[in-house]
């Protein structure tokens, strides 16, 4: 990294000698050609405060992108969208107890934070969020549960907030306290989790939260197959068979498309074809874009599909437009 010799280099840019002493991480753009090689990893909440303070203390714009870690390729092209966004991109790694119910998957979730920051390394990341729970539920014996929780009403309670009951809270929490932490000016997330967005997208507008959600296309496989850290449990013949799940979307797309006006028909076929090649699916549901039930008036609609494969569970969506 080069930094330009010359005085009116730094008073243009509004950077201090001192404060480069003191954040020697931190960067303009006229230092480096591109993003930054330079990462930075913090595990506390102080901490990050403190970063995120010096980049807007230069008029740096945040862009922020929440994980639990365990991070593909479709976590990657997040990162690589948060880059086009803002000047600066903040990674969160936190496996969040509050939005796993009883006899879920919590302790055997991945983690893989060492893989992931080397993941992040030399893309376009500037700084990871990694903290611990206790960090995040400090006053907590119980991951949380007995701290403030965020309730959002009627859309929590549907589709999958039906099947896990108490998990949207537990993502709304995260989500509105990670804001206040990071305190972003836009945050991406993945479409493949439509209706968590949804539930995002709704306690922001709510609660005047100064933050713009932007949503990423789902990014698959080959075989149609939706990249998910979940499907690390499925072996590679799983995965392959897996792919019927986009294709069942498309051919329910298909039938909507041509016509066909009975959801609750097309949504019981589809169900009992998919479960007859080998999955237990939990729901198959056709709605409008806000995932309120759709209608035979209703021009853009959402397919959603939740199933197991074995034991694990898959979630995928298809937005069509008539």
């Amino acid at each position: 990294m080069t930094i330009k010799n010359d005085a009116t280099f730094l008073l243009k840019n509004t950077v201090t000698l001192s404060f480069l002493s003191s954040l020697f991480f931190m960067y303009t753009d006229y230092q480096i050609f591109g993003k930054s090689i330079t990462m930075k990893i913090t595990h506390t909440i102080a901490d990050i405060k403190h970063t995120i303070a010096s980049y807007k203390s230069i008029e740096k714009t945040i862009a922020f992108v929440p994980t639990m870690g365990n991070l593909h390729q479709g976590h990657l092209e997040l990162i690589k969208m948060a880059s086009r966004q803002a000047d600066i991109v903040v990674c969160s790694i936190f496996v969040n107890p509050l939005q796993f119910g009883k006899g879920e998957d919590f302790e055997q979730y991945p983690r893989t934070l060492e893989t992931d920051i080397e993941q992040l390394k030399n893309r376009a990341c500037d700084v990871v969020f990694a903290p611990t729970v206790n960090e995040m539920y400090p006053d907590s014996n119980v991951n949380g549960q007995d701290n403030s929780q965020l309730m959002v009403p009627v859309i929590s309670d549907i589709l999958e907030g039906a099947s896990r009951p108490g998990h949207f809270m537990g993502v709304a929490t995260i989500v509105a306290k990670l804001f206040n932490i990071i305190q972003p000016h836009k945050a991406i997330f993945g479409a493949k989790d439509y209706q968590q967005l949804q539930v995002i997208k709704q306690f922001v507008q709510d609660l005047c939260f100064p933050v713009e959600i932007l949503a990423h296309p789902i990014v698959r496989q080959n075989n149609g197959l939706a990249l998910s850290s979940r499907n690390k449990f499925l072996s590679n013949t799983q995965k392959q068979q897996a792919g019927i799940i986009f294709q069942t979307l498309k051919n329910l797309a298909d039938q909507i498309k041509s016509g066909e006006t009975k959801f609750a028909q097309l949504e019981q076929n589809a169900i009992q074809l998919l479960d007859a090649q080998g999955f237990k699916t939990d729901y198959i549901s056709i709605r409008k874009s806000d995932l309120s039930p759709a209608t035979l008036t209703d021009k853009k609609l959402v397919i959603l599909i939740a199933t197991y494969l074995a034991n694990t569970r898959l979630l995928d969506n298809l937005q069509i437009e008539r």
